[in-house]
C-alpha cells in the first residue's frame, strides 16, 4: 500500500492524463471484443454528466477515475485505471474510495459499473467486490453477454 495520494478534479488537459487514458483505451481494445469496449474517449469524459478525477503521487500521475451521472439517484464509475507503475500500490483503491465518497455527497442511492468477466479483469472485480459491489443485471445501454459483467452497490 502506498501513502496518501492527492486526488483532484481534472479538466483532462494534461499530457499525463491523455497518455494514461490512451493506454486504457488501447488495453480495452486489446482485451475486449469490439462490441464490449465501453471505455469513454477523452472528449466524452469532458461532457457535463461526467466528473473526472486524477490521483497524484507528487508530480506523478498514479490513477484516474470518473463518476457519470445516470440520473439524480444513480451514478456509474467510468475510466478507472491505475498507471502501470502504481498497480497494486493502492492508487485504484484511493480513487474508488474518492468516487464513492463523491457519490454519497451527491445523494446517489446506487453506484454501478461495467467490467469484463475474463481473468484479465479479475483484479478489478476483486477491488470492486472488496468495496461492496455485487453482480447485477445490465443497466443503461449494457446488455447480457458472455464478456461483460455489471456490478452495483449503495454508496
Amino acid at each position: 500500500m502506498h501513502a496518501a495520494f492527492h486526488i483532484r478534479e481534472d479538466d483532462l488537459s494534461g499530457p499525463e492524463i491523455a497518455a494514461l487514458l490512451q493506454f486504457h483505451l488501447d488495453e480495452m481494445r486489446r482485451w475486449s471484443p469490439p462490441e464490449s469496449v465501453h471505455a469513454m474517449p477523452i472528449e466524452r469524459l469532458r461532457a457535463s454528466d461526467v466528473t473526472f478525477y486524477s490521483a497524484w503521487d507528487g508530480v506523478r500521475l498514479a490513477a484516474c477515475g470518473a463518476l457519470k451521472e445516470l440520473d439524480p439517484a444513480h451514478g456509474e464509475l467510468k475510466s478507472m485505471r491505475a498507471h502501470p507503475d502504481y498497480r497494486g500500490r493502492g492508487a485504484g483503491k484511493a480513487v474508488l474510495a474518492h468516487l464513492l465518497a463523491e457519490a454519497r455527497k451527491r445523494g446517489y442511492a446506487r453506484v454501478s459499473l461495467e467490467t469484463g468477466r475474463p481473468a484479465t479483469y479479475l483484479p478489478a472485480r476483486r477491488l470492486y467486490e472488496s468495496h461492496g459491489f455485487a453482480e447485477c443485471p445490465p443497466f443503461g445501454d449494457y446488455v447480457w453477454d458472455d464478456f461483460s459483467i455489471c456490478m452495483t452497490r449503495e454508496p
